[in-house]
C-alpha cells in the first residue's frame, strides 16, 4: 500500500501535558513512522508517514489528545516520506 506523509502542527495546551508520549504511543499502535516534536511557539509538530487511512485514525486521536490537552487546532500540510522507521520524539526546536 502506498505511504503519505504530512507535516503536522497542533497548537493548543499541548506542551507539559503528555503531549509528545501520547502521539508516539498512537503512532506507534498504528504502525506508522514519522516523529513529534515540541516548537518554542508552544505548538508540537509531528511529521506522520504512513498509510492514508492509519494517518486519519491519528490525526482523530490527536485532536483529543490526552486528558490535560486542550487542543485547539490541528493543520496538516504535505510532505515527502523522508525515509524514517519507526516513531521517535525530538528535541524542541
Amino acid at each position: 500500500m502506498a505511504r503519505t506523509a504530512f507535516l503536522v502542527t497542533i497548537i493548543g495546551r499541548v506542551q507539559r501535558v503528555g503531549f509528545r508520549a501520547f502521539v508516539r504511543q498512537r503512532a506507534l499502535e498504528l504502525g506508522l513512522d514519522g516523529w513529534v516534536r515540541n516548537r518554542r511557539d508552544g505548538s508540537v509538530e509531528i511529521t506522520v508517514i504512513g498509510e492514508p487511512h492509519q494517518v486519519d485514525l491519528l490525526m482523530e486521536q490527536c485532536s483529543q489528545g490526552p486528558a490535560l490537552a486542550d487542543v485547539k487546532d490541528i493543520t496538516l500540510q504535505g510532505a515527502d516520506d523522508d525515509g524514517t522507521v519507526g516513531f521517535h520524539e525530538r528535541p524542541t526546536v
